[in-house]
């Protein structure tokens, strides 16, 4: 019978991997080599001095000896899923020669040898390494790489001379369903209670042709099967020898049914076919697999586990994260895309669409700072939110629905939403604007003839940086009062209409300003540009279409903060400088099919060679000596 059971579990096996299944994926990489290559060659990057000098020390690192098999100027992808009830990875690459691929890995890794024989099943060929569960498989035009990664359930095993020993494996696709009473073992040496507690321990469920069953029953009987003499570990050894046997021939037969018929690339409708290289992750899958290792570790303690956020309930928020690249000539930028679930989504718009207090306008310079970053959300939007999201989040069987809107409800009656929102309405801006010299006194530790300690105080010169942080609160009382409590315990000293922070000489005299609803941290007055300028110009632009806006300017940045540098590092910074100007990251307010997106950017002063071209050269030029 169990034989019948294996045979119709390969077969639906080598059905369902000989169907196209895109949706299923729970992550997806695809380097576009067919858009890459239109912007630069991959010969420049591959024979560029820097990588020539470094293949002529280390060989094996030489990656050209792969462009006579690999066709780069095509899409490369590697994909999989972590959480299906058949995990596995796969790199898919299309190839010049079936031959090349041959002979690859007959010279390089031992096929055909004492590493292994390459199986030839006409249509394709197949290699798969003495001791490796990866696979190789080639046909005319495609290499592919190919593993399953089901893993060997949890299982105590103990000896009768130390503490339990946990086979750490973990089971990501497994799901815990039934729970065993295993009576706790004899601890020697202690007398043992009259009735001991029983200890749950959780049983896994799995497909019966992979996981041989776990016996349950009386600690005499566990005993019996794991803890005897001789080596504590042979049933598990032969236990795993058997998972693996039927691993492999369910890999056999996935590989059967992916090449049989003739080989389909994998592609997916989340993938950028625009980018340079593009990448997509469930997030639910991923967040569920970290669920599964603080899963397990707290159903062993009490049953704990189950009171946390179920697996199912990381996919109500957000559906997938993608990370797309792209690399042109005069820029690189990466532009991060966040999926939400619909009510989700419309939660992040409101927080994300919030109208900016102008006021905090008066205090940004007027003329381009070294560096800043502008922060705008909804902070009101925000907390009204939060109780239906942590509904949906602890959505459980072991709570009550009664439960949970009890808890929400409590959240709403402590927490006054508007009141709470007020003090700290959603602006936050930061800025960096030079480097000031300054002389600070400092203490000096040293030893006498006597090694006995002594402290000596000093005056030293020191280059702080200039800066200021603005933010909002339009609460009509709580700042003043919060500034008067500084005051009462000395922690600020009164300076016109602004308090001093005591003890911060060191850092240029950080002060506090409160006018109206803004409120300054600084130790400089001299850049404030009362809303004027072309910065503050600009920048409203910027904010009145992105909630985040920021941008740091590499160039004077370097220029300003390494004026005492000692030659050697200035040299590497002002090449650095003369190569790239600012890097630069927004985020716009308007969600778009319920996605969100993040661009990081780095732009360079030169647009006559590929970015990455660029950097190769700077990266030389930096080594050279």
């Amino acid at each position: 019978m169990k034989h019948f059971y294996t045979l119709i579990f390969l077969f639906a096996t080598y059905f369902t991997f000989g169907q196209t299944s895109p949706d299923k994926y729970d992550y997806f990489v695809q380097f576009n080599g067919n858009q890459l290559s239109k912007k630069v060659s991959i010969n420049e990057v591959l024979n560029h001095p820097i990588l020539t000098k470094y293949i002529s020390k280390k060989p094996d690192f030489d990656l050209r000896q792969y462009t006579s098999i690999i066709q780069l100027d095509q899409k490369i992808t590697i994909h999989g899923n972590f959480l299906d009830s058949v995990p596995f990875y796969q790199v898919t690459i299309p190839i010049k020669n079936k031959e090349a691929v041959r002979q690859y890995l007959i010279e390089k890794q031992g096929a055909n040898d004492k590493n292994g024989t390459i199986e030839e099943f006409g249509k394709y060929a197949v290699f798969t390494p003495s001791g490796i569960k990866r696979s190789f498989v080639w046909n005319d035009n495609y290499l592919v790489v190919f593993e399953l990664t089901k893993r060997l359930p949890n299982k105590f095993y103990a000896s009768p001379d130390g503490p339990p020993v946990l086979n750490d494996s973990i089971g990501i696709s497994e799901a815990y369903e039934e729970t065993v009473i295993v009576d706790t073992p004899k601890v020697y040496g202690v007398e043992e209670a009259p009735n001991p507690p029983k200890i749950a321990e959780p049983s896994v469920m799995s497909d019966e042709p992979m996981v041989a069953d776990v016996p349950a029953g009386s600690a005499e009987t566990v005993e019996q099967d794991y803890l005897y003499d001789g080596n504590p570990y042979e049933e598990y050894t032969a236990e795993q020898a058997d998972f693996d046997k039927k691993l492999a021939e369910q890999q056999r037969e996935i590989i059967k049914g992916l090449f049989e018929n003739g080989f389909t690339a994998p592609s997916f409708s989340k993938i950028n076919a625009s980018a340079d290289i593009s990448t997509w992750v469930n997030y639910s899958g991923l967040m569920s697999s970290f669920y599964s290792l603080y899963n397990y570790p707290l159903s062993l303690f009490g049953g704990y586990d189950k009171y946390l956020p179920m697996q199912k309930n990381f996919g109500n928020f957000i559906k997938g994260i993608n990370l797309d690249f792209y690399f042109d000539n005069d820029n690189a930028r990466i532009e991060e895309v966040v999926e939400y679930a619909a009510d989700i989504a419309a939660v992040v718009s409101k927080i994300s669409d919030r109208k900016i207090n102008k006021n905090i306008f008066n205090y940004f310079p007027a003329e381009k700072p070294l560096g800043y970053i502008s922060y705008h959300a909804n902070t009101k939007a925000a907390l009204e939110n939060f109780p239906s999201l942590m509904t949906e989040l602890f959505q459980n069987p072991k709570f009550a629905k009664e439960d949970i809107t009890l808890i929400t409800d409590l959240i709403s009656t402590i927490v006054d939403e508007e009141a709470t929102a007020k003090l700290f309405d959603g602006d936050l801006s930061a800025f960096l604007y030079d480097t000031k010299e300054v002389e600070v006194m400092t203490k000096k530790y040293d030893y006498d003839e006597n090694y006995e300690e002594k402290i000596t105080e000093e005056k030293v010169k020191k280059d702080i940086p200039l800066f200021s942080v603005i933010f909002t609160s339009t609460h009509p009382t709580f700042g003043d009062k919060l500034l008067q409590l500084g005051v009462r315990k000395k922690v600020l000293i009164p300076n016109g209409n602004s308090y001093t922070v005591v003890g911060t000489q060191e850092y240029g005299d950080i002060f506090i300003m409160k006018e109206k609803d803004v409120v300054v941290v600084a130790n400089t007055r001299d850049y404030f540009g009362s809303g004027k300028g072309a910065f503050a110009k600009d920048t409203k632009k910027d904010l009145s279409k992105n909630y985040i806006s920021g941008k740091l300017d590499i160039a004077q940045t370097v220029k300003t903060f390494g004026k005492k540098a000692k030659d050697s590092e200035l040299d590497r910074m002002t090449k650095i400088s003369s190569q790239f100007s600012d890097v630069s990251i927004e985020s716009p307010k308007k969600l778009i099919d319920n996605k969100l997106k993040f661009v990081f950017k780095l732009n360079s002063f030169k647009s006559d060679k590929n970015i990455i071209l660029q950097t190769l050269d700077l990266a030389d030029e930096m080594t050279s000596k």
